[in-house]
């Protein structure tokens, strides 16, 4: 039997965790939950988490978010905001999704 996961509700503040996840699924999973969503995943190793962060959680992020450019625009230092990126290594059988991520200088 094949559940959807669209059909799977992860209230703000839970998680929900899938072992014997292969690369395969989590790919899949990835596609079908789509780039625009709330939910966070973390894979390790055939573990996949799923949580979905509170809303007080989510303005705490923005501001420090605010805080970590104002203090590399001021220090003059070359970034690049790239969100909930996506990062994944096949390799390590390991991907995550960090609330807010930056790229600084190399």
């Amino acid at each position: 039997m094949l559940l959807e996961l669209k059909r799977i509700h992860v209230p703000p503040g839970q998680r929900v965790l899938l072992q014997d996840v292969t690369w395969q699924e989590l790919e899949t999973i990835l596609e079908e939950l789509g780039e625009h969503r709330a939910a966070r995943i973390a894979y390790d190793r055939g573990i996949l988490e799923i949580m979905a962060p509170l809303p007080e959680y989510e303005y705490d992020k923005e501001i420090i978010s605010d805080l970590v450019k104002a203090l590399l625009e001021e220090l003059d230092i070359e970034f690049r905001c790239l969100g909930s990126t996506t990062f994944k290594n096949q390799a390590m059988a390991q991907g995550i999704e960090p609330d807010q991520c930056f790229y600084i200088k190399n």
